[in-house]
């Protein structure tokens, strides 16, 4: 896949799972949760040690399109792509992470919180940007204003978002998918309730259906 298309994947059922992992093994039977709940993407967090083998784990079930988030270093763009990442996920704006990911020839979705950042964004040719912290920059308010100066950025809103406020964020034409962590909570990993998650994420796909063009 070209990158546009990867991000397209990505995007398609409108919810990113925004994966914290604590145990690698773990994985397998979320990604088969995710699969059953008609959501088989995910976006694991360098936020534990054990994200690396998580994702790499992840990737090996084969039919989940699974991405790093929480990067922050070139050198962690280069540890998940070798785990099996098919996109980057940053919470910030780096050129580093940035000109790594191009390297190796990997999409980036980078964060963004302000117009400033969104600008120095496109002028280092992103197409999708992350707005984030969402709930704390601003929200679904901030994200309309800045569609004024930016009609054509698109963004995917994290940090924040939940079950009650997802379809707020995705109302926007702005928005083409939002992450959220509500149906991949880490109580429910750590208790093992995978058909809770397979649940929930069939409850996110069913409430965010795309916007008719």
């Amino acid at each position: 896949m070209m990158d546009s298309d990867v991000l397209a994947a990505v995007c398609a059922r409108r919810i990113i799972p925004v994966v914290v992992l604590e145990e690698a093994g773990d994985a397998p039977p979320l990604a088969r949760a995710l699969r059953d709940g008609g959501l088989p993407v995910a976006e694991v967090t360098f936020r534990t040690a054990a994200a690396p083998a998580a994702l790499r784990a992840l990737a090996a079930e084969g039919d989940i399109l699974v991405g790093a988030g929480t990067v922050v270093r070139p050198d962690q763009v280069d540890v998940a792509v070798d785990a099996g990442a098919r996109f980057i996920v940053t919470p910030g704006l780096s050129s580093r992470v940035m000109a790594r990911c191009r390297d190796l020839g990997v999409p980036v979705v980078p964060g963004v919180a302000t117009a400033t950042e969104v600008m120095a964004a496109l002028d280092l040719g992103c197409e999708l940007l992350k707005f984030f912290p969402a709930a704390t920059s601003g929200g679904v308010a901030a994200l309309r204003a800045l569609g004024g100066p930016f009609p054509d950025t698109r963004f995917v809103p994290t940090g924040g978002i939940t079950a009650a406020n997802a379809g707020d964020y995705l109302a926007l034409s702005s928005v083409v998918a939002v992450g959220g962590s509500w149906m991949v909570a880490p109580n429910l990993i750590a208790a093992g309730d995978f058909a809770a998650i397979a649940r929930l994420a069939a409850e996110a796909v069913g409430g965010a259906a795309p916007v008719s063009a």
